[in-house]
Formats: structure tokens, C-alpha cells, sequence
């Protein structure tokens, strides 16, 4: 199906997210989609999966004007799109929430939606279970199940918002495998993403966006030099390189320690426990998904209880005490979900400062702006402090997030920190957690990206099927020899090792 609009617009009060967009989409290709965070990117995708209406313009399939009053209309023309954030229930289990979802007349019997989906996941290469719950499952397999959900509900126009954020290597191929099917069956595929080399792998062709408008007009045949993409995403801001810069000697207590820990979350038990997290390091924590780094960053942050054994806060004996007692002891947590577990998504920034900044029933309004506005500028978010959470891209979200973080935190525990952003967007973000190490903070985060893993590491700690290994500095592992361990090779003996 062939997608057409027709200066297309949409404003958020004074910023425009999209000004007179004229692109064309043909059916049987994949369509990269480039352009930083706040580029318009995403308001696009949302006007034509029926998320939004546009304040001018129009969306024409096969050449026929249509109206999308919402994600049902647009879903019965042969539009679905899989957002950064799942748009799931998460107390239901896999095969609920695709019953729940299916227009009326999808499956003819709950075996029938079944069989289906096992179907189609063996397909794409990915593993499920009908009955798991999607709140046990990682960020990665929630999108996963979107994808078939969408494809089973007889989506012929196909939006991927960042697909392959939070999922294995091998699940990435398997992906981009089914996807090159998919289009030759004649389906179109929008597909939004930060990593050029995804996008030159993939796509037919590539529109980018900056500033709300497409740069140069039309569409670019794909492969295209990644420098020139660049240019176009970011003007001179593409060029810069993120430095390294070396760590002070260590003279404050350690943050967190853990005596004989063990700890369960669903399925998953990790045994005796027994690492430090010093004052003044960034911590990466790598592994397939499920493999432990979720429960050791909620552990971390008192929303787990271990079943025995001591986690200690600032030499503070903090077991079982719950993540507000953390937080008052300076224990910072950023999920991954940024608008289901991190912030509330009809709230302004002004408003997020306001309930933190309360004294008891009353909340200082002004103040709260204030804060709000010099977060702004510090942290060149693209607001204002009134902009709800939910109307920000998702590199915006995430800088608003690190800004609500106290500036005397002493311990930050950041899932995916960088999920679904842009290159500039990422490299901001961690030059702010750097700051934050240097000031004395202890970052801990765990990341699909090896790459990042090693770009901005101190010390890494690999995690494996619900083991956790030694830290270990970054200075001593190569990126082959990661993956290795990431893989299980090797990985007893360093264990056995300490």
C-alpha cells in the first residue's frame, strides 16, 4: 500500500513539529526514516498510525484521502506501528493481550490465535511464550510480541519506532530477515532509527527530517554516505567525538555493597551476592536480555527485597527498607519505559519539579517553573515547562528525566540511558552522566550496545543466565572478548577466578 501526505502539519502551542511535510512511501520497499531527536520523527509516525490528526494537510492510501481518528481506523485501513514505549497491558499474559487487541473476527478461537502467533514467531525467529506475562518480560520482548501482534491483525503498512533498542543481535537479523519478506509481499515498511548502519544494512530508501521539515526535499536512494546523513541529521553537531577523560583516584565510601546476596524476581534467582560499587565510576552492565541486569539495577534501587543477605547504602544497612528509603539516602532510578515507570506523561516538567519540590500539602508553583526553566536550558531539552511529558520526542523525555535527578545524588541507576535516542542526543546524555561520575556519583548501567558498553564503562560486569560476574576494568577487555563472555565463553572461569 502506497502512503502520500500532503503538507502535513502539526503543532505542539508554539513548536512545530511538522511544517507542510510532502513525502511519498511505495508499497514492496522499506523506508528509512533519519533526523536527531525533536526532528518530527515520531508526531509523524503517530499522525499516520491514527495516534494524532494533523492541524493541516492530508494522508492519502493508494492515492485516497483518509481520515484517522484514531490507532482503530488506522489499523483497519492496514496501519500499525510499534512504538519505543510497548502499548500493552502488562498484568495480561502474550496470548491476552493479542485477543484483547484483535478486531472482532481476527481468530476464530483462542487456539486459532495461538497457533498463529507460534507461527509467526518461529518465523521472525523469536521466542515466546503464550501464557508469560508481559510484565516478566524485558523492554526488547515487549516490542517483539507488537510486531506479530500488529502483522497478525493485517497490518499492510508496517511502522517500526526503533525495533531493534533492547534486543539481541541475533534477534536483530532475524528481524531485518522477516522484514525484507515482508516487503516483498508487496507491505510497506516505515522504519525510524538512530543507527545508520541498520538503515544502509536495510532500507530502499531514506527521508530525513530536521527541524520539522524534510532535508533535502523527497526521498534518497539508499546506500547514501553515512557523513552526508549526518550532515543532513545535524548540521556540524554530527562531527564531534565523545572523549574519554580519566577517573580521580577513589577516597569516598563505596555507595552500595552486597554480603551474601540472593535475590528472585519471577523466574529468575541470582545467588550470593557479594560486590562494591564505588563513588566516582560509571558501572556497565552487559548481557542477553533476561539475563540479570534488570533485577541488579532494581535490587540496587530497593525495589526488590533479596530473599537474604545485606544490601548496604552509603554503610547504611538498607535491607528491605523500599525504594524510598533509598531515594532519600540519594539512589537515583531511570527505567528504560520512560512514561510508564519514570514519569506521568500528562505532567510538565513544572509539574514533576512541583512534586518533588512539595513540603508536605503545599507545592510552590513558581518555584517549581523556575526549576523547570533553568532544566530547560541546561539540559537543552525542546519544551517548555508547561509541554506535557508525552508531546516530547524521546530524546527530550530522557534529558527531562536526568534533569529531575538531585544534583546531590549518589547513586544513579540508568536501564538503557540512551534508548531510542540520536547520536548528539546520547552523546549529551552522557556527558551529563559523566559529570555526574566526576562529581562524585555512581552510575550503574546496563545496555544491549557493546559499543557503548565500552565507550563509556569504567568497569563492566558481565551478567549471565541470572549470574553476575566480578567487575572488571574496561581497560582490560576488548569487545571480542566481551561478546564472548556475554555468550557464556569463558565466563566460569572468571567467576571462579575472584
Amino acid at each position: 500500500m502506497r502512503i502520500t501526505v500532503e503538507h502535513l502539519t502539526k503543532r505542539f502551542g508554539s513548536v512545530l513539529a511538522n511544517n507542510r511535510l510532502t513525502i511519498s512511501f511505495a508499497a514492496g520497499q522499506i523506508h528509512g526514516v533519519l533526523g536527531e531527536n525533536g526532528a518530527g520523527k515520531s508526531t509523524l509516525m503517530k499522525l499516520l498510525s491514527g495516534y494524532m490528526q494533523p492541524d493541516e494537510g492530508q494522508i492519502l492510501f493508494d492515492g485516497v484521502p483518509s481520515r484517522l481518528c484514531g490507532p482503530a481506523d488506522a489499523l483497519k485501513a492496514g496501519v500499525g506501528m510499534v512504538h519505543q514505549e510497548p502499548l500493552d497491558v502488562p498484568a495480561f499474559s502474550v496470548l491476552e493481550n493479542l485477543l484483547c487487541a484483535a478486531p472482532r473476527g481476527v481468530f476464530s478461537s483462542r487456539r486459532a490465535a495461538q497457533t498463529a502467533l507460534l507461527e509467526l514467531a518461529e518465523r521472525l525467529g523469536f521466542a515466546v511464550d503464550p501464557a508469560a506475562r508481559l510484565d516478566q518480560l524485558t523492554i526488547g520482548q515487549r516490542q517483539q510480541i507488537e510486531i506479530m501482534r500488529l502483522l497478525l491483525c493485517g497490518a499492510q503498512v508496517l511502522i517500526l519506532d526503533e525495533p531493534t533498542t533492547g534486543i539481541t543481535a541475533a534477534q536483530t537479523r532475524a528481524l531485518f530477515a522477516a522484514l525484507r519478506q515482508i516487503a516483498a509481499e508487496g507491505r510497506t515498511i516505515l522504519f525510524v532509527s538512530h543507527k545508520l548502519e541498520e538503515v544502509a544494512e536495510l532500507c530502499d530508501t531514506v527521508t530525513v527530517l530536521r527541524n520539522g521539515e524534510v532535508v533535502p526535499p523527497g526521498q534518497l536512494p539508499m546506500p547514501q554516505p553515512q557523513e552526508y546523513l549526518l550532515a543532513l541529521m545535524f548540521g556540524d553537531a554530527g562531527a564531534s567525538s565523545a572523549v574519554y577523560r580519566p577517573l580521580p583516584a577513589i577516597t569516598a565510601p563505596p555507595v552500595w555493597e552486597l554480603r551474601q546476596v540472593t535475590v528472585r524476581s519471577g523466574s529468575l534467582q541470582i545467588h550470593d551476592l557479594n560486590h562494591t560499587f564505588a563513588a566516582g565510576r560509571i558501572i556497565g552492565l552487559a548481557g542477553l536480555d533476561g539475563s540479570g541486569q534488570q533485577v541488579l539495577l532494581r535490587l540496587l534501587a530497593g525495589q526488590i527485597t533479596p530473599e537474604r543477605g545485606q544490601v548496604l547504602v552509603n554503610g547504611r544497612d538498607l535491607t528491605g527498607a523500599g525504594s524510598l528509603a533509598f531515594r532519600q539516602a540519594g539512589i537515583e532510578y531511570l527505567p528504560a519505559d520512560r512514561l510508564h515507570d519514570g514519569m506521568i506523561g500528562a505532567f510538565s516538567l513544572t509539574d514533576h519539579f512541583a512534586l518533588l519540590q512539595r513540603n508536605g500539602m503545599i507545592v510552590d508553583r513558581r518555584s517549581a517553573e523556575e526549576l523547570a526553566r533553568q532544566a530547560i536550558a541546561d539540559y537543552q531539552i525542546k519544551a517548555t515547562p508547561i509541554t506535557p511529558i508525552a508531546a516530547l520526542s524521546g530524546g527530550n523525555q530522557q534529558r527531562a528525566m536526568l534533569a529531575l535527578v538531585p544534583p546531590n545524588a549518589r547513586g544513579i541507576l540508568a536501564e538503557q540511558p540512551t534508548r531510542g535516542l540520536d547520536v548528539a542526543s546520547a552523546r549529551a546524555i552522557w556527558g551529563r552522566l559523566q559529570a555526574r561520575r566526576d562529581a562524585g556519583c555512581c552510575v550503574v548501567f546496563a545496555s544491549p550496545d557493546l559499543d557503548e558498553i565500552m565507550e563509556y564503562s569504567d568497569e563492566v560486569i558481565v551478567c549471565f543466565a541470572g549470574r553476575i560476574g566480578p567487575p572488571m576494568p574496561r581497560a582490560l577487555l576488548s569487545s571480542g572478548r566481551l561478546a564472548e563472555l556475554i555468550g557464556g565463553v569463558g565466563f566460569e572461569a572468571l567467576v571462579e577466578a575472584v
